[in-house]
Order: C-alpha cells, then sequence, then structure tokens
C-alpha cells in the first residue's frame, strides 16, 4: 500500500465518530473502506485511490468512556478540491462501526497550502525587520551617505581647527563647539563656521575673532555655558546664540538652527542663566532702550537680528511688461512640482532641477542670471545667487532680505 508523501498533501479531511457502543481503530478502518466502497464509482475509490497514493494513511484516534465511543479520523489527500470534498462527504454515509450504531460528521477540509501560505508571510515578516533592525539602507539612505561624505570633504582646516568652506572670505564668523557642528551646519548651506574643539579658546580663534563680525553658537547644556564663558574671557564676540534647552547644534534641524541664530543676543546684554535653565535668549525692548541710554554713542544703532543680513535694502525692480508676463507664467507652471528653471542672460534656459538640489546645482553653473522656482527665497540661496552673480531670484514666497540680487515673488508679478 502506497504512503502518500507530506510534500504532496495538498487537503486533510478531518470527521468526528461517535457511536452506540465499545468500538475500536480497526473498526473504523474498516467501515470507512468497507461502507465507501463503489460509492463514487470505480475511480474515486479508497482503496484504489489509497494503493496509487492520491490518498493517505487513514489516522484514528478512537476513546470509550461509558460504554459508547468517540474519536476523530484524519485522511491526507493530494486529490483536487472537488474530489477530495466527495471522498469527504462519503464519510457521512457511514451508519455503523463494527457491530455498533454509529454517526460521522465532517468537521472541516483543510487546505494545507494555505498554512504553507501563512508559514511563508510570516517568515517573510521576520526576515524583513530583521533587515530593517540590521540597518540595510535604502537608496534615500545611500543618497544622504554620499551627501555627508561631500559635507565632510568640504571642511578645511584653519592652523588646525575645522571651518567651512568660506570662513576666511565671509565677514561674519559663527564659532561653534565641534567639527560635528560645522557638518551640521553645512548641511543646511552655513559655511562660514570653525570650530573651537575643545574647553579651552585656541589662539587662532582669538585672532580671527578680532577680524571679523562673531556669533558664538553654543549647545543648550551646561557645557555650552562653560564654553560661552570661554570665549566671552578670551576672544572677541559679537552676538550669542544657544541651541534649544537640552540639544546639541550637531543635532538641530534647519528650522531650528535659523531660529537660534535669529534670536541671537548681542554679547553685552547676554547674562548666564542658572544652573540648569537656558541662558537669557535677547532683551525686552524696554531693556533694548535703556541699554542705547547707558552706552550712549558706542554703539548708536544695534546690528541686524538675521545672520548675514548685508547689502542694499530690499526693493523690487521694475520689469518690462513682456518680462513680468513671462515670468509670471514660467512661476505659475512650476506650482506644486518643488523644481527650480535656471535661465542666461539670453533668457535660454540652462537647466531644471530640484529645488532640494538648486544651491548645489547653482555653484556648479556658469554665468546663470535669472532663478524661477517653486519655493521660498531665503537668506541661503540668496547668498549663492549673489556669489554667482545671479540678477533675478524668482519664488512663490521671499524673506526681507537685503541683496544686490533682485529678489521677487509671486504677487510682485500680479
Amino acid at each position: 500500500m502506497a504512503k502518500l508523501a507530506p510534500t504532496s498533501i495538498k487537503y486533510v479531511i478531518k470527521a468526528e465518530m461517535k457511536a452506540k457502543g465499545v468500538v475500536e481503530k480497526p473498526d473504523v478502518i474498516g467501515a470507512v473502506f468497507g461502507q465507501t466502497e463503489g460509492l463514487l464509482g470505480s475511480e474515486l475509490n479508497l482503496r484504489d485511490l489509497q494503493e496509487t497514493g492520491r490518498i493517505g494513511r487513514v489516522e484514528v484516534n478512537v476513546k470509550s468512556r461509558n460504554g459508547e465511543s468517540e474519536g476523530e479520523i484524519i485522511i491526507p489527500s493530494s486529490l483536487d478540491s472537488a474530489e477530495t470534498a466527495l471522498i469527504a462527504a462519503t464519510l457521512e454515509t457511514i451508519e455503523r462501526v463494527g457491530p455498533c450504531n454509529a454517526k460521522i460528521q465532517v468537521r472541516s477540509v483543510e487546505d494545507t497550502r494555505s498554512d504553507k501560505r501563512k508559514y511563508v508571510v510570516d517568515k517573510a515578516k521576520e526576515i524583513l525587520k530583521g533587515l530593517v533592525e540590521s540597518g540595510v539602507p535604502d537608496a534615500d539612505n545611500l543618497s544622504e551617505e554620499i551627501k555627508e561624505a561631500v559635507r565632510a570633504h568640504e571642511i578645511t582646516s584653519y592652523h588646525g581647527l575645522p571651518c567651512g568652506p568660506n570662513m576666511l572670505d565671509s565677514e561674519e564668523l559663527i564659532i561653534v563647539e565641534g567639527r560635528a557642528d560645522i557638518i551640521n551646519l553645512l548641511r543646511h548651506g552655513i559655511r562660514n563656521t570653525i570650530a573651537i574643539e575643545g574647553a579651552s579658546v585656541p589662539e587662532a580663534v582669538k585672532f580671527i575673532s578680532k577680524e571679523k563680525e562673531t556669533i558664538a553658537f553654543m549647545d543648550g547644556d551646561r557645557g555650552g555655558q562653560l564654553n560661552l564663558k570661554g570665549l566671552l574671557e578670551t576672544a572677541d564676540i559679537d552676538f550669542i546664540a544657544f541651541a534649544p534647552e537640552g540639544k546639541e547644534v550637531e543635532e538641530l534641524t534647519k528650522k531650528e538652527i535659523f531660529k537660534a541664530l535669529r534670536e541671537k543676543t548681542p554679547s553685552g546684554q547676554w547674562k548666564p542663566g542658572k544652573r540648569g535653565s537656558s541662558p537669557r535668549r535677547g532683551p525686552k525692548p524696554d531693556d533694548r532702550d535703556r541699554d542705547r541710554k547707558r552706552r550712549g554713542n558706542e554703539r548708536p544703532q544695534m546690528r541686524p537680528e538675521k545672520p548675514m543680513l548685508r547689502g542694499p535694502p530690499p526693493r523690487t525692480p521694475r520689469l518690462r511688461t513682456e518680462q513680468k508676463e513671462t515670468y509670471k507664467k514660467i512661476l505659475s507652471d512650476l506650482v506644486g512640482t518643488r523644481a527650480a528653471c535656471i535661465y542666461d542672460s539670453k533668457e535660454q534656459l540652462l537647466g531644471k532641477v530640484p529645488v532640494t538640489e538648486l544651491m548645489n546645482t547653482l555653484r556648479t553653473i556658469d554665468n546663470p542670471n535669472t532663478i524661477i522656482f517653486d519655493g521660498k527665497v531665503d537668506q541661503n540661496l540668496n547668498g549663492v545667487a549673489a556669489d554667482k552673480g545671479v540678477k533675478y531670484l524668482i519664488g512663490m514666497e521671499k524673506e526681507d532680505i537685503r541683496s544686490p540680487v533682485a529678489i521677487l515673488c509671486k504677487k510682485d508679478l500680479e
């Protein structure tokens, strides 16, 4: 008698048997084969199917109690679903088991492949979870790693101290605590930085702080206040900015960085906070008035609150009607695309790039004249555009920026 290989089993028939008397396993098996023989014709005869390996070994579990018997019948099948259902249905035609009256009821016909599919899905989830936890990088992460490596490569050195690539060229200097702070500021377009790299203030920082307008940008913890105290005692610091309380500069988002720099405090007005409290961010309006009176003519006007705010006041340039309509149409077509178009002085398109790549592209392109993009004109983009000699910088919105570049937004073209 052939035995059905486990790998070929498609379905498993499970039925319950109840008999009015004491019966044993051979009685049940005999009833199954004897009382179903010929019921469905020779093609679906259980004995023949078992001999050819299409029906597996009939398993029977029987228990007797109080003069009655009950048990379970299990029949594996490699037939198709319709034939298996017919075999299952014939079991319920059995009326006697051995010498006793009996009743057999099919409880279920299970598809073993569904169990295998469930196992496959569960195993796949487990494997995927392992991949995620092991930190397998996706395309975005790989791209970010490459950009991070480029930013790290951009870091230069000044007397052995890490600094941003524009540190020497810029009139303003942001002093931070470590190399990781410089990398994070580079990530968000701030390139005029230098790190003190330790608790003591290097001689190079003391020297260069006398030549530039300086902003000390410290971590929002006690260590940041202690480092600031050393800077104020040994270097010429004009403004002070802090990361939010409990955070370090290296972990700040772009929004947090620029908010901290906007809220910078003139060094003469900063007072150390109490232990565990955040430093004072800036003077109240009446404090400013009293400070002006106290200092007299030493500094008749405070320096601008925004970093790197230089050049002529903002202006809305006069455009030819044809030129204005052209810019308006291009800007309208860009709505929702998060893209930027770069044109030369002859209004020829030099390239169209995602807004996220605009500043990097602008640094590498020759003779850009006009930039129109789906976004807000900010100080970082303005700085790069001014360095490249851009004449028109047009976005959906704009910040209040003093710049030699003509900056326009959507409402300026109405």
